[in-house]
């Protein structure tokens, strides 16, 4: 017999509302109203908002069986993801009317953007870089919208580390890249719902061979973060627009780069200095003299 569908965050708390006291059901019916800022502001601005104390948010996760806001607003964001067949129309809204709507939308997006920034963790970061400053080489796999990040990562670490780092399936089929992983090295993929065949293969291979595992993902459950050494999150889901964001893996890869060449020392600085001198000597950038 198969299991019960697990009823949504939403659902929950307003078979709750009437058994809660009565300012934690006026908290809970703005959380119900405005479900969509509860995923992208702060606790402190929907506490301002909806002229409460910050406090009532955690205490009305609590009261419907969350461990606190974090746990609810994860859940909230997670429900409002797409289904597969439709991951990006899903999103779609309707064009709101009025003469400023395009503002509104711009406006909308790059708060959400800026308010999922803070939220990523700095010390899985911090660990994670060290796994790289360690790794005899490292691999990067980005699919699809995800291949972009990955580049992005991939020609930083490469500016002071260019012979030990490698972007999967540059220089053929992917699965050559697969077999050569080899222990103490690491294998960073990156992806978001819906994620790719071909992010799970090598997350897969990575554990085959023993190489440490980073995955940069949206969710714990991701299928490429299944086992992983290091779990780095940030939030595609929350941001308006048909597209999910990538803004919170840009910042993770910038500071894996940042963190790790710190942790190189004088020997990523003078690589860097070596390759920022052969670049000036192939005139790869415009002169800033006039």
């Amino acid at each position: 017999m198969a299991e019960p569908a697990k009823s949504s965050p939403l659902s929950e708390l307003r078979i709750a509302l009437p058994s809660l006291p009565m300012r934690l059901q006026e908290v809970g019916r703005f959380v119900a109203a405005n479900d969509y800022d509860a995923t992208t502001r702060s606790m402190r601005d929907l506490a301002a908002v909806a002229g409460a104390d910050p406090a009532a948010f955690t205490r009305l996760a609590k009261a419907i069986g969350y461990s606190g806001w974090d746990e609810l607003r994860a859940a909230l964001t997670e429900a409002r993801r797409p289904s597969q067949t439709s991951p990006f129309s899903g999103r779609a809204r309707s064009r709101r009317p009025g003469p400023n709507a395009d503002v509104a939308l711009v406006t909308d997006k790059l708060e959400a953007e800026a308010a999922g920034l803070p939220r990523i963790p700095a010390q899985p970061i911090v660990e994670a870089a060290r796994a790289l400053h360690e790794a005899k080489r490292i691999w990067i796999a980005g699919y699809r919208s995800c291949r972009s990040v990955a580049e992005l990562l991939n020609y930083e670490l490469r500016l002071f580390r260019p012979e030990q780092v490698q972007l999967i399936g540059v220089s053929g089929p992917d699965d050559l890249d697969l077999g050569a992983f080899r222990p103490g090295e690491a294998v960073i993929v990156i992806g978001f719902l819906p994620y790719t065949h071909a992010s799970v293969r090598v997350a897969q291979a990575a554990h085959r061979s023993g190489a440490t595992l980073i995955a940069v993902a949206d969710s714990l459950s991701a299928p490429m973060a299944e086992g992983a050494d290091h779990v780095l999150l940030f939030e595609a889901a929350s941001s308006p627009g048909f597209f999910p964001s990538l803004t919170g893996a840009i910042a993770i890869a910038q500071s894996l780069a940042a963190v790790t060449f710190a942790l190189g020392g004088v020997a990523a600085k003078k690589r860097l200095e070596h390759t920022e001198a052969r670049l000036a000597a192939a005139s790869t950038y415009v002169s800033e003299k006039g």
